[in-house]
């Protein structure tokens, strides 16, 4: 069987299961299939879910569900616009105030009035944007200083560099909510 654009692979689908037309092929097809897979897992995780269980802590961290897919889709985003800004877009740790400490702190939870659906939206339109920058640029080893923090030691990343961080933390933060869904009710992505 020849595999084309229209063909019944999950790996030539967007998060809406969109088969693409054009699809990237070689690296770039390679990048986009893997961080598909890590999304699958991290989103599959919340799978039946009502927002109250999506918002509980089942462990001692301060772990859920909702809250980590917030934090994954936060964290695409900000290094999506590292590729396009530099690292300005990402600001200076050191210039970090209690405000945006307190606001990062609440990528980590569900708040009043979020749903899981609203966070599952969210992180599906930053994802189609990931991977639309990810097979329209024109240059994956263009590189940029990186933004000002402790755990940066004046380093320049590749764009190819970003995708596979995002890619890295993806899969890190499915592994973490697999086993705050396996301590919520059991259930698991895998196995």
């Amino acid at each position: 069987m020849t595999v084309n654009a229209t063909t019944e692979n999950p790996d030539t689908r967007d998060l809406a299961g969109t088969v693409s037309r054009s699809a990237p092929t070689g690296e770039r097809a390679d990048l986009l299939t893997m961080l598909a897979k890590h999304r699958h897992f991290l989103r599959f995780t919340t799978r039946d879910l009502s927002d109250e269980q999506a918002g509980l802590r089942t462990t001692a961290s301060e772990l859920c569900l909702g809250g980590l897919i917030k934090h994954v889709t936060a964290t695409e985003r900000g290094w999506v616009d590292f590729i396009l800004e530099g690292p300005s877009a990402m600001g200076d740790f050191d210039d970090m105030t209690e405000e945006d400490f307190a606001r990062r702190a609440d990528e980590f939870r569900m708040l009043p009035g979020e749903t899981l659906a609203g966070v599952l939206d969210a992180y599906a339109e930053v994802a189609r944007r990931t991977d639309e920058l990810v097979a329209a640029l024109p240059d994956l080893d263009a590189t940029h200083p990186l933004p000002k923090a402790p755990w940066f030691q004046d380093a320049h990343w590749s764009i190819r560099r970003v995708f596979l961080h995002i890619i890295a933390e993806t899969a890190q933060h499915a592994g973490h909510a697999d086993i705050i869904r396996e301590s919520l009710d059991g259930a698991k992505t895998m196995g």
